[in-house]
């Protein structure tokens, strides 16, 4: 990744970039996402009709119905991450990136990369001990949904321990410049003196490999314990209830919807690989991004239960439009269609989602219409969904404290937007698309024209001091 952008240096770049009308190149292609999309839905429909799948194959399937158990849920993980690696390999050919950090044509001897391997298996498993104790130790991750993630990590704990040993030893010796983060670690725990004049050891490598360890550790865990739920739910309800009305309609959809995002960003969190040029380049070195973007999940989310709870007394659409059927198919065709966009926006990143990371530029999709459409859709379908001003009990009151309190929630996502731009504007990949997106894009364009304003009331410079470790 080059180096930090000083804050000089953007302007002057976004003094060129605001003219340029073509749009920079994504680092992943639409395609990704799409086959992703369509191996899902051909699981999940598999999973609906199991037992007439079964019949049709002349397999006794006895009394048992739909597969919409805790492995099924993790096959449709897999059902949908598969062709999302064979279309990335075959088709967009990430492998030859040269953001990969691999040369495919280095073949060094053994004998010259075996030494950082082993620094670097030593570093992995501290590592992933580390965390393992982390898990251990709180006693959350033993609890509810989390416990399935826990036995999940546990059975597939050993596999990951034999399988890095090749994997290293492989990979190193076509690596341009193997001594990563995760060697600096390792070299620091073996030999962590400077000895006979070598090569000190890099603290802020090791920073950078903690960081960025720190979000798959503590997102991989979530992503895994939410999978189960919503997919048995699709696969179990019947199409009757389905359809039994607009409301109900509506929320198979959503919850369809959600499926999408939770599952491609379940494989996101779990590919990150140099191979595939899915690794995180960058771990967000900040730490005001890093509270504004743990209060939003849990153990440390303030919203649902929280301080900023914006639903105490309160009720969704279908409550308040019930028996006016037209109106309530109007309403839940806008939340479809702000759910969607946030669907798309975590299948535009194809294997690289993730929270707190710069694992590449996105151009396409709905990144062609405002820099940040999650952020922007999820928050508006909250203030359509719940309504916030209207409350079944505690007056005129309630409802302006719910109000209140979902603006809050709706401006720490804006602030989770500006520390992510602060991180990212340090790559001018970014730059160059940050100024595009202002210049052309829909939402930066519109929100220009109203506040009479190019550039937007607040933006977060990189700080020079901060550099990135790639």
């Amino acid at each position: 990744m080059p180096d930090i952008v000083s804050p000089e240096g953007a302007r002057s770049v976004e003094a060129v970039g605001s003219s340029q009308a073509k749009r920079p190149r994504s680092a992943v292609s639409a395609g990704v996402g799409i086959v992703g999309l369509i191996g899902l839905f051909t699981y999940l429909l598999a999973a609906r009709h199991a037992p007439a799948i079964a019949g049709w194959l002349g397999i006794d399937w006895g009394q048992r119905g739909p597969m919409n158990g805790p492995n099924s849920a993790i096959a449709s993980v897999l059902a949908c991450g598969i062709p999302m690696v064979l279309w990335s390999v075959f088709i967009d050919k990430v492998h030859r990136n040269p953001s990969t950090g691999i040369d495919w044509s280095l073949r060094r001897p053994w004998r010259e990369t075996i030494d950082i391997s082993l620094t670097k298996l030593a570093g992995l498993w501290a590592t992933w001990a580390l965390i393992a104790g982390f898990y251990l130790t709180m006693r959350y991750y033993w609890e509810g949904s989390y416990a399935f993630s826990m036995d999940l990590l546990e059975r597939v704990a050993p596999w990951l321990l034999l399988v890095s040993i090749p994997y290293m030893l492989w990979l190193d010796r076509r690596m341009v410049e193997p001594r990563d983060g995760c060697y600096q670690f390792g070299r620091w725990l073996t030999a962590p003196k400077n000895r006979n004049g070598g090569r000190p050891v890099d603290g802020r490598a090791i920073a950078h490999h903690f960081r960025a360890w720190a979000v798959k550790g503590f997102f991989t865990a979530f992503m895994l314990s939410i999978v189960p739920g919503n997919f048995a739910a699709l696969v179990s309800v019947s199409m009757n209830e389905v359809l039994a009305n607009p409301y109900m309609t509506s929320l198979w959809t959503i919850n369809l919807l959600y499926l999408v995002d939770v599952h491609i960003a379940t494989v996101g969190y779990i590919l990150t690989m140099k191979p595939l040029d899915s690794h995180i380049r960058t771990a967000n070195p900040y730490f005001m991004s890093w509270i504004a973007a743990l209060v939003c999940y849990p153990p440390f989310i303030l919203m649902s239960g929280g301080p900023l709870d914006y639903q105490v007394n309160g009720a969704d659409w279908g409550y308040w439009l019930q028996g006016h059927d037209h109106l309530m198919m109007l309403w839940g065709a806008v939340l479809v269609a702000l759910v969607a966009v946030y669907a798309w926006a975590t299948m535009a990143f194809g294997i690289r989602f993730s929270n707190l990371t710069h694992r590449g530029v996105l151009t396409h999709g709905p990144y062609r219409l405002t820099r940040h459409p999650a952020y922007v859709s999820k928050n508006l379908s909250w203030w359509v969904g719940s309504m916030p001003f209207l409350v079944t009990a505690g007056g005129w009151t309630e409802g302006l404290r719910n109000t209140l309190l979902l603006a809050a929630v709706s401006g720490i996502y804006y602030w989770r937007a500006k520390t992510e731009e602060k991180h990212l504007l340090a790559d001018p990949a970014y730059v160059a698309y940050w100024n595009w997106a202002q210049g052309n894009a829909l939402v930066p364009r519109l929100f220009a024209k109203l506040s009479g304003r190019d550039r937007p009331l607040i933006r977060l410079e990189p700080d020079p001091r901060v550099g990135p470790v790639a």
